[in-house]
């Protein structure tokens, strides 16, 4: 007979080991660590497992199979295979991240100088506050025994209330009238917390900080020099309920030096930095949940949830800024920070962020509707009809990728992976048919559906709803295509061909307008090029349409996957288009692939389309429409602009990376390109050209958006 008890232990990394202790009548008795496994892991989010984020040790691996109902009280109580029946590796070695909050009832040991434990936290706000949005101040209650508590202030420090605001997603915490909360509290039955707070102030969460000394419960007269704790915060400028004038100039917006991208929610993202106008990553070497707070909070966020390495939102491009980063965590900016410039470090490395955000409740005013899974269904949102507040649909002339980006997004869902503009296969309920927003427009950079152009209470929708209604499907990892600005620089060059060898490009419309008219033996000059499309995304890029929808094209012998997949443009330096061309996407595949990855798309044999996460696809130089025809193009100074993906076919984790310009001279007969860099949106640099993003809204407009 095997008799096993258990004992969980927290380490640094934030991980959970388990012991399993085995007694055997006939043994002495062995201890061991070991590792769970569950050999099905994308069951994991149906499965309650009771344990926190398994360490990858080496040795055996006891649990397969795993089925828990969420009752257990240990593992060893679920239904698997039996301990030590396993067919799994340790690649499979499986974790779970655990709430702060606990089972109510659930039994803490409290002593001086230990970890604060409690089962929930909250903001109490008074009355006349409930209705504001989001809650900034109120009592501080903590959940201990399955009651609210409250906690005395006689020891309160500005560095405890630091913490709790940074909890609910505040950037920092501001004084308020005491007064009135003297009032209401002398008129409330009070219900003490036995223990004091003791906060440093860099602390990311109440849970991280120490318990102080054990306070002395007489009921009413409990806390006699002070009250309960009141806790007021300062919301970041995208949370504020405000929108006066006095508080937009007190918050007037200074050129950001760090910055978050490639994140599926509000709030996270890879850390970017500013550096001499360009902008670079950080090396994930000692990055740490301090260092990821100081961002959090400078980006007008709370402290962080999160402190992400091994570039698990995404690799960037450009440098390496920051190496090493070590905060205090009282730092106003992460550059504030000490680092080591030499970074030494691969984007295999970047650092990311997961930020605590204020309680909005963006998704109370939006829902999906009749989808197969929570990730999909027809929009609806909650709008004023004739004085009440009624579900409906959103019309879906217009509707595209960007507005599915900002539905996800606001629901909490992650990126959008496609918009549909006809729902009828969706089976929502009929009373929510009435279309009731139209003309929605958006940039993809708002937080909600309310912040993007849209006709207001004057609702024009030809096509009415019903099965003409939006709708979207939801993903939590997206694409990142990036164009190698090198491989453009180092390819470029000039042709003259003749128009009777372009008859297939010219049927595809990659000739400029004066090429219908042509002489069957005149030339065209060409500038050609080869493009090398990096994905530096969570998932791979594939064409939204199917197989089955490709369009065939009889000349060149080969299937379009995607009519638009870049626009090659010469523009003068004033930003002004003279010479276009454009490219389909005939093959999209993997041409090479980072060390370690295997390739998945390949074009031969009518086969699947698409480029695998850290794999790249090549159209070289030599290929049709891999080129700008300039044939009436003047001598002088040009600027050389690619953009992928430029109708947002695809939803891809960043738009702003998508852009790449390079200066161009030409004489004539000969053209220089140079300076080539991939565009993003940099305000305030020397370069005019790098604002004019095809894509993205400069941080003052999306203020504009916040506040108007």
């Amino acid at each position: 007979m095997i008799v096993l008890t258990q004992q969980s232990r927290f380490i640094t990394t934030g991980n959970a080991e388990y012991l399993f202790r085995q007694r055997c009548t006939e043994t002495k008795l062995v201890l061991t660590w070991e590792l769970c496994c569950i050999s099905a892991p994308e069951d994991l989010h149906t499965q309650h497992i009771s344990i926190c984020l398994t360490l990858c040790l080496s040795g055996h691996i006891w649990l397969d199979n795993l089925h828990c109902t969420g009752g257990e009280k240990s593992l060893a109580e679920c239904h698997s295979n039996g301990f030590g029946v396993s067919d799994c590796k340790h690649s499979e070695d499986v974790g779970v991240v655990c709430t702060q909050k606990r089972i109510p009832g659930f039994k803490f040991i409290q002593n001086q100088g230990l970890t604060v434990q409690v089962e929930d936290v909250r903001l109490r706000a008074t009355y006349s506050q409930r209705k504001r949005i989001p809650i900034t101040e109120g009592f501080l209650e903590v959940k201990y025994g399955g009651k609210w508590r409250q906690i005395c202030n006689e020891e309160w420090t500005e560095k405890n209330s630091r913490v709790i605001c940074g909890m609910y997603g505040f950037p920092g915490e501001k004084r308020f009238n005491a007064r009135p909360y003297k009032l209401l509290a002398s008129r409330r039955k009070k219900n003490f917390w036995g223990f004091s707070v003791n906060c440093t102030g860099n602390e990311a969460d109440l849970s991280d900080c120490k318990i102080g000394r054990e306070i002395k419960r007489k009921g009413n007269s409990t806390c006699e020099q002070g009250m309960p704790v009141v806790v007021s915060c300062v919301p970041g400028r995208a949370f504020a309920p405000s929108v006066s004038a006095g508080y937009r100039k007190a918050y007037r917006l200074e050129q950001p030096l760090v910055r978050l991208r490639g994140g599926a929610m509000i709030g996270e993202g890879r850390v970017e930095v500013l550096k001499n106008g360009e902008w670079g990553t950080v090396c994930d070497d000692n990055w740490n949940i301090r260092a990821a707070t100081v961002v959090c909070r400078e980006l007008g966020f709370g402290s962080a949830k999160e402190a992400l390495t091994g570039a698990r939102l995404g690799q960037g491009i450009g440098p390496v800024h920051m190496n090493e980063v070590e905060c205090s965590g009282f730092e106003k900016s992460l550059t504030e920070c000490y680092f080591n410039r030499d970074a030494g470090c691969s984007h295999e490395e970047d650092a990311a962020v997961r930020c605590n955000i204020p309680a909005m409740g963006f998704n109370k005013r939006l829902r999906l509707n009749g989808g197969r899974n929570p990730y999909e269904g027809r929009v609806e949102v909650l709008a004023e009809k004739n004085g009440s507040m009624v579900w409906g649909t959103v019309c879906s002339d217009s509707w595209g990728t960007m507005e599915a980006m900002v539905v996800c997004r606001q629901l909490g869902l992650g990126f959008a992976s496609h918009a549909f503009q006809e729902t009828w296969y969706w089976q929502g309920d009929g009373s929510t048919d009435a279309v009731v927003m139209s003309g929605v427009r958006c940039s993809g950079t708002e937080l909600t559906m309310d912040q993007c152009l849209h006709h207001g209470k004057h609702i024009l929708c030809p096509k009415g709803g019903g099965r003409f209604a939006a709708g979207v499907s939801c993903t939590q990892t997206a694409p990142d295509l990036v164009l190698s600005a090198q491989a453009v620089e180092q390819t470029t060059y000039l042709e003259d061909r003749p128009m009777y060898a372009l008859q297939c490009a010219h049927e595809e419309h990659c000739l400029s307008s004066s090429a219908d008219k042509a002489d069957p033996s005149s030339y065209r000059r060409l500038l050609r090029f080869s493009s090398q499309i990096h994905n530096n995304g969570q998932s791979d890029f594939r064409p939204r349409a199917a197989h089955h929808s490709w369009i065939w094209h009889e000349c060149h012998r080969h299937y379009h996957s995607m009519e638009v997949f870049t626009h090659y443009d010469l523009l003068t330096l004033n930003g002004t288009k003279v010479a276009e061309g454009h490219k389909a996407s005939f093959c999209l595949e993997d041409t090479h692939c980072d060390e370690g990855i295997q390739k998945r798309y390949e074009c031969a044999n009518f086969g699947a389309q698409g480029i695998t996460v850290g794999c790249w696809d090549t159209y070289r130089h030599d290929i049709d429409c891999q080129w700008i025809d300039i044939t009436d193009l003047k001598p002088g100074d040009y600027i050389f602009q690619v953009v992928i993906n430029p109708n947002y076919e695809v939803a891809e984790s960043d738009y702003t990376n998508n852009i790449m310009r390079c200066r161009s001279r030409y004489d004539g007969q000969r053209i220089w390109t140079y300076n080539c860099y991939i565009v993003t949106p940099t305000s305030g640099t020397n370069d005019k050209f790098r604002e004019t993003s095809h894509f993205s809204m400069t941080e003052n407009t999306l203020l504009d958006i916040f506040f108007n």
